[in-house]
């Protein structure tokens, strides 16, 4: 037996005694089992089987699988951050390469736009739309998660209340927390307090994942993980652009791109128009109006601002 084998069996030996198992039970099981092959490891079959269409029309495919490519790519980025948030003793080449990963993944979404834009055909769209409602995009929990761990809770609060609840920070519970999100604008009559279908089962759903999700990043989200670093860190050029490409991708050309494809959709057919879910989708979408800001002092007076106004 070749000298590099016999090695890699100590070693194996080695870990499985760590963890109280015999090399031997494992060896046997690896005697038997079959060859790992693409669609195995990918579980191609089931993924390719995910896609059901609520309509007969063809295009109705291209959105089902375009969405379902966002939730990946949003779970891909979920992940990265992740690795930030649990690391210890973070290095700023760390920091950074993570920073720039999620911004790619982004930036993927931002481009994917166009399969939105001009990859369906509009006399489709507008009727399978009506089979979908009151589901909605907006209904998405990965990109509220993604939300809750880049930033302070008190950064995605609507900013008709953010300075009023800032100054009670200390003593507002996770509950009104969820009930102040910018995103409530586009479900909610403020006046009444009446929620729509498509936010009320959307909490329904999450709102228990949401709380334990804040409470989990809330001096752990990206930017407290930046504000932690030594003040030299802090001020490296590298890891602020970084951070910037992502606060910009994410609150501004990703939210535009999204808005300018439910746009040319949901403006298509004269007369007001709402998106399926029945949602207010350009007070909750416009990032001038919501002002959805990740890491605020990393930007000027100036372009705090003209957030959003320049695209």
């Amino acid at each position: 037996m070749k000298p590099e084998i016999t090695n890699t069996i100590e070693k194996l030996d080695e870990k499985f005694q760590s963890i109280d198992q015999k090399l031997e039970t494992h060896l046997q099981g690896l005697l038997w089992q079959k060859p790992i092959t693409y669609w195995d490891y990918i579980q191609t079959d089931a993924l390719l089987n995910l896609q059901i269409q609520r309509s007969t029309l063809p295009d109705e495919m291209v959105f089902i699988m375009y969405h379902q490519v966002n939730e990946l790519l949003f779970k891909m980025i979920l992940w990265e951050i992740e690795q930030v948030c649990e690391k210890e003793n973070i290095e700023i080449a760390f920091f950074s390469d993570r920073m720039y990963r999620i911004s790619r993944y982004f930036d993927m979404l931002t481009t994917s736009f166009t399969v939105m834009m001009d990859g369906m055909d509009i006399d489709q769209y507008l009727k399978f739309r009506h089979t979908l409602t009151p589901a909605s995009g907006f209904q998405s929990a990965q990109y509220r998660l993604i939300e809750f761990a880049s930033t302070d809770w008190i950064n995605l609060i609507d900013t008709r209340f953010r300075e009023d609840i800032r100054k009670r920070k200390n003593d507002i519970s996770y509950d009104e927390i969820i009930e102040n999100m910018y995103w409530q604008a586009a479900g909610k009559d403020y006046k009444t307090g009446k929620k729509s279908y498509l936010l009320d089962a959307f909490e329904k759903k999450y709102k228990k994942q949401f709380i334990d999700f804040i409470e989990k990043y809330d001096t752990n989200n990206l930017w407290s993980k930046y504000k932690q670093l030594p003040i030299q860190d802090q001020l490296n050029e590298e890891l602020i652009k970084a951070m910037r490409h992502y606060d910009k991708t994410v609150n501004i050309t990703w939210v535009m791109g999204h808005f300018y494809a439910a746009k040319k959709y949901i403006e298509s057919e004269d007369g007001p128009q709402e998106a399926t879910g029945g949602s207010d989708w350009k007070k909750y979408m416009l990032p001038q109006y919501q002002r959805r800001i990740f890491f605020p002092e990393l930007w000027s007076k100036e372009e705090l601002e003209n957030w959003g106004k320049d695209v």
